[in-house]
């Protein structure tokens, strides 16, 4: 379906503005996102002298589009679900919890080997917030680890880790906005100013270690402290006969068919280098890994009798009914982001303040990595930021005297849509990561948002320092030392 664009100015702002701003004040997702749509549309309509009819059309006519363009997407996540609750249901992940708590021994230990196991599954964020999820969210209820906590370890080593991977969805998609001879070289370049990627990484590490938690977040945490296990409340409902093996094959071969998948449906096995391959049609490779998933649960549970026939498919309708709360809230947002990049130019006007600003060429960096910020944070996305601003950084280093500023520059980019996706409540890697931890959805972005904030701003005086030095490494080393600064001291207030 095509839309017309029109470019409304400073107003263009207004709909994530009015989405973001009623959800943190109501806690109602919903309404929120369907207001901050709807407003978008009305903006939309009356530029183009349109009614409040025709805006009510066209909000439906997004929301069709934006459903037909994800419907893999939207397969997978519905496949991926059913293969969460057959797991439960086997008794798989409750095994896996009394199996793996008798060798992690500590908060400090279940944190870790959350984290490292986010590293890992590099190859697409969402992917990773379900996947990990999933498997980790036995433990950390046994260890009375807030989900607040546990979601925000996941968002935090998803997409941070994807955009500096170089094998991974995002670094094609970023190779290929590049207007260079050999764009995936820039990217490697990039990786060592993708100072919020590599920050936030060391962050996650070191609140797994020291257990520093401020703000929110350390709220969240004294209060699953003091409280039951919430992973005891439902040690249950799953069938006792249940193994390891029952949680483990599926999502071992989940994980490596959805890596062949990516690369059967880009061609690999016809040729195609892989690292271009996995970012062809991610989805649809990760559709098939699913289903293979999904398979495998068959053949290992209904010989053994852990479920009937009839059970293991009321199992996988009842998995898929769980997925349709965040689904409607996907289905929301893409349609919000679709408002601000197809119809209204959010990004254009957000852009075209950086290539209309005067600033010493020094100041490039941390510019673009604040509107990046800004408009990722409104979006809801980060690819699309990237693909709007990655073409004007570029111009602007084509410029005599600025070329040695293109690399840091990008990486100030790529680091400012991170932050946004990582963070914004509209973004769909932060609703899978509440889905994947089982966290109400506003309750993740409450919690995360000071401690993405947090890098952020430390990021910010990265890129003053890396605009001036051109020196990755000293910049980072600065970033290192205030954020654990920084740490240490909002530790100390309640």
């Amino acid at each position: 379906m095509e839309f017309t664009m029109i470019e409304t100015g400073w107003v263009s702002i207004l709909p994530p503005l009015i989405a973001i701003t009623l959800a943190l004040l109501t806690k109602e997702v919903y309404s929120s996102l369907f207001i901050g749509l709807f407003s978008g549309m009305l903006i939309y309509a009356f530029a183009g002298g349109g009614t409040i009819v025709s805006a009510v059309a066209t909000t439906f006519d997004m929301m069709y589009s934006k459903i037909s363009g994800n419907a893999y997407m939207i397969i997978f996540l519905a496949l991926l679900w059913a293969v969460v609750s057959l797991v439960s249901k086997s008794g798989g992940s409750e095994a896996y919890g009394r199996w793996a708590g008798q060798r992690l021994k500590s908060r400090r230990a279940v944190t870790f080997a959350t984290s490292l196991l986010g590293v890992l599954i590099f190859i697409d964020d969402g992917f990773n917030c379900l996947t990990v999820g999933t498997v980790m969210r036995p433990i950390t209820d046994r260890f009375k680890i807030s989900r607040e906590k546990l979601a925000y370890v996941i968002d935090a080593t998803a997409a941070p880790v994807c955009i500096i991977a170089p094998v991974s969805s995002w670094a094609v998609a970023v190779a290929s906005e590049v207007s260079e001879v050999d764009g995936f070289h820039i990217f490697l370049s990039t990786i060592p100013y993708n100072l919020y990627a590599l920050l936030t990484i060391a962050m996650v590490l070191f609140i797994c270690w020291t257990g520093l938690d401020f703000g929110p977040m350390k709220k969240a945490e004294d209060a699953a402290r003091s409280m039951e296990s919430q992973g005891e409340a439902a040690a249950t409902q799953g069938n006792p006969n249940g193994r390891v093996i029952d949680l483990v094959l599926p999502i071992v071969v989940l994980i490596i068919c959805a890596i062949m998948g990516m690369g059967y449906v880009g061609g690999f096995f016809e040729g195609t280098p892989f690292s271009e391959a996995i970012g062809a049609n991610p989805t649809a490779g990760l559709t098939l890994g699913a289903f293979a998933g999904l398979v495998t649960a068959f053949v290992l549970y209904i010989p053994r009798k852990l479920m009937t026939p009839k059970e293991f498919i009321s199992n996988i309708v009842g998995g898929i009914s769980n997925i349709v709360p965040p689904m409607l809230i996907l289905i929301l947002s893409w349609s919000l982001g679709g408002v601000c990049r197809e119809l209204i130019g959010t990004g254009q006007f957000i852009s075209g303040f950086v290539s209309t600003a005067n600033l010493p060429l020094g100041f490039l960096p941390f510019l673009i990595f604040v509107v990046a910020a800004i408009m990722s944070f409104s979006m809801g996305t980060s690819w699309g930021t990237f693909g709007m601003l990655i073409p004007i950084v570029t111009m602007i280093c084509a410029t005599e005297g600025a070329g040695a500023l293109l690399v840091p520059t990008l990486g100030a980019t790529l680091a400012g849509s991170v932050y946004g996706d990582h963070c914004s409540p509209i973004s769909d890697t932060t609703i899978l990561a509440s889905t994947g931890a089982s966290c109400q959805h506003i309750q993740h972005v409450e919690t995360q948002l000071p401690y993405a904030t947090l890098v952020a701003v430390v990021c910010a005086i990265g890129y003053l320092i890396a605009g001036f030095t051109l020196n990755a490494w000293i910049s980072l080393a600065v970033g290192v030392v205030v954020l654990v600064g920084a740490l240490f001291v909002l530790n100390k207030t309640r």
